[in-house]
């Protein structure tokens, strides 16, 4: 489905209509399920969490908000998705550390699997994107994206509405500034 009848969906569906909030439930669905299938393609074995639960606890939150879901397009979807995803995460993870010690998930900051970076837990990785997000906020959404929702440079690029050469230039810079915040 295009952008342009995505977004119109959106608009709809911010008016109150059913059928709209149910043809954007079938017409994003697919793509939120593949992003949240990538992210845990990083992820260790043996979590709870599986990316079906992942996606429809998304939904729930964004088209369940207060006043419908007021997304301005498909970009502003998925980025606030990158976002609730991130959320629904750390929460699991806490609840899990809670129960378990020691038993959370983790996430490797890298797009090359030869960097091999040491995987983090999400509640470290919480942390410290709040640091951040005091700083530069907009790089949080970038890495929420990226690696939380396992989407592309390009579909980051597409969703920023940048090009792919900054995306991946300030995914870099985040990445740099994250692994300080994480070995401090």
């Amino acid at each position: 489905m295009s952008n342009h009848s995505i977004t119109a969906l959106l608009h709809q569906a911010r008016n109150g209509d059913a059928t709209a909030r149910d043809a954007l439930t079938n017409a994003l669905y697919g793509e939120l399920h593949r992003l949240a299938q990538i992210a845990f393609q990083r992820e260790n074995p043996g979590h709870t969490l599986q990316p079906t639960i992942l996606v429809h606890e998304a939904f729930l939150r964004l088209l369940k908000s207060e006043g419908g879901p007021q997304f301005a397009d498909r970009a502003h979807f998925l980025g606030l998705a990158a976002r609730v995803m991130r959320q629904i995460l750390v929460d699991h993870g806490r609840a899990r550390h809670a129960q378990k010690r020691g038993a959370q998930f983790t996430v490797a900051l890298s797009d090359r699997v030869e960097a091999a970076a040491s995987p983090v837990t999400f509640l470290e990785l919480n942390n410290a994107l709040d640091i951040l997000g005091r700083e530069e906020s907009d790089l949080v959404s970038l890495v929420e994206m990226r690696f939380l929702a396992g989407m592309t440079a390009e579909e980051v690029a597409e969703v920023r509405r940048e090009s792919v050469t900054k995306v991946r230039r300030d995914l870099r810079y985040a990445l740099a500034r994250l692994r300080m915040l994480l070995s401090a």
